[in-house]
């Protein structure tokens, strides 16, 4: 069996979580999908893939809090890990983003999933929470959406299919 968590502040990573878990079950897969929050063990589970964003440069806290608490299973297992980051389809902004998701797996220098993707993200300044709603620049953004469903679903095939092996 494997695990899909999320950690979602406005919904967007969740909803591509779903997506992802859709796709991994259509392929064969048994999926249980949870909030990071939520999981207090991943013991039981064969694989797992982990969905986050990038807020303020920045891996949510509760992934950060997850890779943590879960070090030394998820180093018994394979791993995959999704991050939404750019919400413009802007060059600049998916370097960035790369950029940023480096450094902070950096942090977790254990940390070694089979596969890593940066995914675009969805943006609504009429949802910001605070601070963010503070940042004038931020609430004059419009609203966007720069997901992928295709690339998110290919991505989500592909993961199927390599832990096809692990799941025997």
């Amino acid at each position: 069996m494997v695990l899909v968590t999320y950690t979602t502040k406005y919904g967007s990573t969740e909803e591509v979580a779903q997506a992802v878990a859709v796709v991994m079950r259509e392929a064969g897969v048994d999926v249980d999908i949870r909030p990071m929050r939520n999981v207090r063990t991943v013991e039981g589970y064969d694989g797992l893939v982990l969905g986050t964003a990038l807020y303020m440069s920045r891996l949510h806290s509760d992934a950060r809090r997850f890779l943590s608490l879960h070090r030394d299973a998820l180093g018994k297992r394979p791993v995959a890990l999704f991050v939404l980051g750019p919400v413009q389809n802007v060059e600049k902004d998916w370097v960035g983003a790369r950029q940023h998701l480096k450094k902070e797996l950096a942090k977790f220098p254990w940390f070694a999933p089979i596969s890593t993707e940066v995914f675009g993200g969805r943006f609504d300044p009429t949802k910001l929470g605070l601070p963010f709603s503070l940042i004038p620049p931020l609430r004059k953004m419009p609203a966007s959406d720069v997901r992928d469903w295709t690339a998110i679903r290919a991505w989500a095939k592909q993961q199927a299919a390599a832990l096809q092996p692990v799941l025997g």
